[in-house]
């Protein structure tokens, strides 16, 4: 008997329907008609025994038993789903061969392959499991995937980053929370102060980013600009360009904080003549926006419709599974295997059935055309977000996930339009020996762009632009006339506040927000704080506890919050621990570097914290 393990149910059920008729539906397990089984987890069957389960002292938190750290660790049944567990550990006995069906990811890795260890699965059976890599829940897509099996062996050393991550996470988060649980109950906080290897960065920079934006002082600074009229009467504005010398008038970052001299640029240069020094008009592309991986569609969806992270991936699980509309949508890769091509009609059809408004887009689209989305090179596990051949009554759809899947849909077509090519006109002029410049976007072919129009939506990756037909006005060394100048008093403006756009967007690139490059080196490489699957529970979780607030549509932190981060060390409320783990993870699973030695490094690590930290008080 072949015995196949889904992550989930309705996997198992899309598995199922592509294997021999007749079903018969047992407790926990379907059985096909050639003998074999189909049975499933339900996400995690095991969790990590609590710390009492290694001493029954650890029940109370006290200092002197910090750190905690099991020598052997424990697995242990979860009560909600424990039915299910002792349904797969008999099946398992039974089974002749078992295939591995987790979701596509580390994560749907470790989950089956923890459920076949704590069943104590021989050696030689385990040599024989094999792999079943799923993100289509369409009959064709599985039935594709059965005909490809690969061994499960392959995928140990993802298994074990994967074990190597829970781990380390619930070694630094029991320790660390006990530690600020108990000094916090010592300076009169009475709740339970969670502290996390990724939730606590995340805090920590909203944290930091309210205290920028109350702290910060605003301050005046000048531009100027020259009115410029050419030979044929035809005027354009340039603005100013502060020479070295007016440096120490000057903020670290250019702009002019004297008037006065801003005052006497003006005065010197209205009603004098300038000399065109440099025209220049440069050609250049842009091209379509990727497909979505989950992150990019969870800020898109943000930015545009308010739905917070953890309500755009409910509306895509419900894509995935319940509809089959989409592929897997826990993808943290934006490009597509060449394989796919072939697909390309049975897609653009069942997106011309659904989505009958989308009609022009699809009759526009050129289905010859190969955008840089297709590379076999980028793409492991799984791929982009993209819609499936499904062809469905959208009517039963709710609002949102209609919204979501035209979302995929358009970012799919935009891969079959043109590059959108502009040119970026500049001239540079001298007047009165100080140097203006003017600066102009021009559209030259609207390319994929047009596709955004025509649902009335900002394109991807949208930028301001300005039109003027700046090329045509002069060419080098011709004379204009500044017949006015303009001096503009602004001023420094504080940081925005966090929303779940720009908090997403801040999570995957977080390194714009570390300093040393190493650290950034490294977090430009990964993928950024917490992973697709889990960055919207990481957010949840941080208001669940009350360390973040909603006021409107902006993220703020707690009071509490506020405390927690004020008393960590900046090692823990940093993105840099955070990038070096990550590292070391991904090492792993490429086995360059041991599971052992990652451990053995991180023990030290916490154990060393803990001492120093032990001795400070809780402000």
């Amino acid at each position: 008997m072949q015995l196949y393990i889904a992550e989930k149910p309705s996997l198992a059920r899309a598995l199922a329907d592509v294997l021999p008729k007749p079903h018969q539906k047992g407790d926990g397990f379907i059985r096909v008609a050639n003998g074999d089984i189909v049975s499933w987890c339900i996400g995690h069957l095991l969790e990590q025994a609590p710390p009492d389960a290694y001493d029954e002292k650890l029940k109370r938190w006290q200092l002197q038993d910090l750190p905690i750290m099991p020598e052997k660790w424990l697995l242990l049944p979860k009560q909600s789903t424990q039915k299910q567990l002792q349904v797969l550990t008999q099946l398992i006995q039974q089974a002749e061969q078992i295939v591995h069906v987790g979701d596509p990811d580390r994560e749907g890795q470790l989950l089956i392959d923890e459920v076949l260890n704590y069943c104590q699965l021989p050696a030689d059976k385990i040599k024989i499991v094999k792999r079943c890599l799923i993100s289509d829940l369409n009959a064709s897509a599985v039935e594709k995937a059965i005909a490809q099996l690969r061994e499960n062996s392959d995928f140990v050393p993802l298994s074990t980053s994967a074990l190597a991550r829970a781990r380390a996470d619930w070694l630094y988060g029991i320790n660390m929370s006990r530690l600020y649980t108990i000094k916090g109950r010592q300076g009169g906080y009475q709740g339970v102060l969670s502290v996390g290897r990724v939730q606590t960065p995340i805090l920590g920079l909203v944290v930091r980013r309210d205290l920028e934006i109350e702290q910060f002082k605003p301050k005046p600074f000048y531009e100027v600009y020259a009115m410029l009229a050419t030979q044929h009467q035809e005027t354009f504005k340039a603005k100013w360009q502060p020479s070295e010398a007016c440096a120490p008038y000057q903020d670290e970052e250019g702009r002019v904080l004297v008037k006065a001299l801003a005052e006497n640029v003006v005065n010197r240069i209205k009603g004098q003549p300038g000399t065109v020094e440099q025209v220049s008009n440069k050609k250049k592309e842009l091209s379509p926006p990727l497909p979505y991986n989950l992150s990019t569609l969870q800020i898109e969806m943000a930015r545009k419709a308010n739905l917070n992270a953890q309500a755009v991936l409910d509306t895509c699980q419900a894509l995935y599974e319940k509809y089959k509309l989409i592929t897997y949508p826990r993808s943290d890769s934006r490009y597509l295997p060449q394989e796919h091509l072939t697909q390309i009609d049975g897609v653009q059809s069942a997106i011309l059935h659904n989505l009958p408004d989308l009609q022009p887009a699809i009759t526009q689209a050129d289905f010859k055309l190969r955008s840089k989305a297709w590379n076999d090179k980028k793409v492991d596990a799984h791929h982009a977000i993209i819609p499936t051949l499904r062809k469905a009554n959208l009517g039963s759809l709710s609002a949102d996930e209609r919204l979501v899947y035209q979302a995929v849909a358009l970012q799919y077509l935009a891969q079959f339009y043109p590059v959108y090519r502009y040119a970026e006109l500049q001239i540079d002029v001298d007047i009165a020996g100080g140097k203006f410049i003017a600066k102009a976007t021009q559209m030259l072919a609207e390319g994929w762009k047009v596709l955004f129009k025509q649902k009335n939506q900002d394109s991807p990756d949208d930028e301001d632009e300005n039109e003027p037909a700046l090329s045509s006005l002069v060419k080098k060394g011709e004379i204009v006339q500044c017949v006015d100048a303009l001096l503009l008093d602004k001023e420094t403006q504080p940081p925005k506040p966090f929303n779940d756009a720009t908090l997403l967007s801040a999570m995957t690139g977080i390194a714009r927000f570390v300093k040393d490059p190493e650290i950034k080196k490294i977090l430009r490489e990964t993928d950024g704080l917490g992973t697709e699957a889990t960055r919207a529970g990481i957010i949840e979780l941080l208001f669940k506890r009350q360390f973040l607030e909603r006021k409107g549509k902006q993220i703020r932190a707690t009071q509490t919050g506020r405390q927690l981060i004020a008393n960590l060390p900046d090692v823990a409320t940093t993105p840099d621990m955070t990038a070096l783990w990550e590292s070391q993870l991904d090492e792993i699973s490429k086995k360059s570097l041991s599971y052992a030695a990652f451990m053995a490094q991180l023990e030290l690590f916490l154990t060393q914290l803990i001492a120093q930290l032990r001795q400070r008080s809780f402000r």
